[in-house]
């Protein structure tokens, strides 16, 4: 029995197996609103026999996208626009569908990636950006706006209407962003947040608002469905956030009923300095759970099934997700599952496409001809 391919349960929610499909910003929404990309892009992958889908980091306010092609879900339009995709996949796919919850704080108003990633100036089109500070996030940037009171609860709000639309589109999870380098990431990292009130300074202030904005998401989401984390468990910075913050925020997070912690690294600066090698990250996956006793999604540069399955049989984490890998192979849980001698659940329409040597890839089928 390979261990990758075991059946999970998050709340109500009924996994097949512990692959998850991470959330990848596309940067291909126009207003925040889905377009034909997302329903392409989302619906291939709902066939891929993931056990999880996540869409892609979506942003709360218009002000907190990275990108203007960033997606977003505050208003009714962005909400309307998700719709036809969500039933679409829900039409062809039994794939459980989770949303990443995010706000990008002072990496917002940027280019696209391909039109070289750098901050848009107000002038050129951009917006003004917030963060826990006013400070920027390369010195020749124009410094954001630290967050007054009112900023903050009005960031505290988007979150919660968004979980709301969430819930309403049927969402089957959330995940709240609180990595790389974006706003709930800057108030943990001292890097970002120089504050001097209840907000700043101990590692137990610079904490207090990303747990807030848990705390509010998970209210105001249905409690039979799951709500994680994504944390970034070091800036790879000599006195930025690390392991042992992130281990201390994830036995918080245990303590609100987080479901899960999705353990990533960096981008809080950019003169981290990360040792990039296959399954680099596991290692934090790993001191979280050892330490927490909390689910983790182990991430980062894990491309091979045999890679994959030692990750969740040793117990290093409870899940794998999946980035780079799943575009370059959108169906990399079928060869995982042909490998491992597992199965997966496929639309019968690709049925016919099962190798001989496979053929109980997509378990027991009965395929007619005339």
């Amino acid at each position: 029995m390979s261990a990758l391919f075991t059946p999970a349960t998050l709340r109500s929610l009924q996994l097949p197996n512990r692959i998850f499909v991470s959330p990848m910003c596309q940067y291909s929404a126009e207003r925040g609103e889905a377009t034909a990309w997302h329903m392409i892009h989302l619906g291939q992958l709902a066939l891929s026999g993931a056990g999880m889908l996540f869409i892609e980091a979506t942003s709360v306010e218009p002000d907190g996208r990275i990108t203007p092609g960033d997606l977003g879900l505050w208003d009714d339009a962005t909400e309307a626009a998700l719709r036809p995709v969500l039933a679409a996949i829900r039409q062809y796919s039994k794939i459980a569908v989770t949303m990443q919850l995010s706000h990008a704080g002072r990496k917002a108003s940027s280019r696209k990636p391909w039109e070289g990633g750098q901050l848009i100036s107000v002038a050129d089109g951009g917006w003004m950006t917030f963060a826990p500070s006013a400070i920027p996030h390369k010195p020749e940037e124009t410094p954001p706006l630290a967050l007054d009171t009112a900023g903050l609860m009005r960031v505290k709000e988007a979150f919660v209407a968004s979980a709301k639309r969430a819930a309403r589109l049927g969402i089957d999870g959330i995940e709240v962003h609180c990595a790389h380098g974006y706003l709930l990431h800057q108030f943990l990292s001292p890097l970002a947040n120089q504050r001097t009130d209840e907000y700043g300074g101990s590692r137990e202030n610079r904490m207090r608002y990303p747990l807030e904005i848990f705390d509010a998401v998970r209210a105001a989401f249905p409690a039979d469905k799951p709500v994680g984390v994504r944390v970034s468990a070091t800036d790879w910075i000599e006195g930025g956030w690390g392991i042992e913050d992130t281990i201390a925020f994830a036995g918080e997070l245990k303590k609100r009923g987080v479901d899960w912690v999705d353990v990533s690294s960096g981008g809080v600066s950019p003169l981290q300095k990360i040792p990039l090698s296959s399954g680099y990250q596991v290692p934090f996956a790993q001191a979280v759970k050892e330490a927490t006793g909390v689910n983790t999604v182990a991430v980062g540069l894990i491309t091979e099934a045999a890679e994959a399955e030692e990750i969740v049989a040793s117990g290093k984490a409870d899940f794998v997700a999946m980035a780079r890998a799943m575009l370059y192979d959108p169906r990399w849980p079928w060869h995982a599952a042909a490998e491992l001698g597992a199965t997966v659940t496929a639309p019968p329409q690709y049925w016919r496409s099962q190798p001989r040597e496979q053929k109980n890839l997509f378990g027991e089928i009965t395929i007619g001809q005339r």
